[in-house]
């Protein structure tokens, strides 16, 4: 089992920055990526950014490539998204989920993580 918890969300104007974290207690040696994905009232939930353990290689949504960076502190089992230069658009429930065990999926699909935290609340006011 892995438990993860968001914080770091808020109400900024476009163009601010905010950085999110993901903490992670458990079963931590387990995770092979933890990714962060978003959604917005009537829409789907989108991959926005992911990091792989132990490479520390990272990937990102083109939507926000240039403007937020993911990245980890493996002594504290923590993962963060700095997002600057936040848009109107950007405004969503922010999730971070880990995927642990022997499959491995496209970064961008929900189905291949086991594990999902609360989310924290990003609003961007124009």
């Amino acid at each position: 089992q892995v438990q993860l918890v968001e914080s770091g969300g808020g109400s900024v104007q476009a163009g601010g920055s905010l950085r999110l974290s993901c903490a992670a207690s458990g079963n931590t040696y387990s995770t092979n990526y933890i990714g962060w994905f978003r959604q917005a009232p009537g829409k789907e939930r989108e991959g926005v950014a992911a990091i792989y353990n132990g490479s520390g290689n990272t990937d990102y949504a083109d939507s926000v490539k240039g403007r937020f960076t993911i990245s980890q502190d493996n002594a504290k089992n923590t993962v963060y998204l700095q997002m600057n230069s936040l848009k109107p658009e950007d405004t969503a429930m922010y999730y971070c989920a880990a995927n642990s065990g022997g499959t491995w999926y496209r970064w961008t699909l929900p189905r291949g993580y086991n594990y999902w935290g609360q989310g924290t609340q990003v609003t961007v006011s124009s």
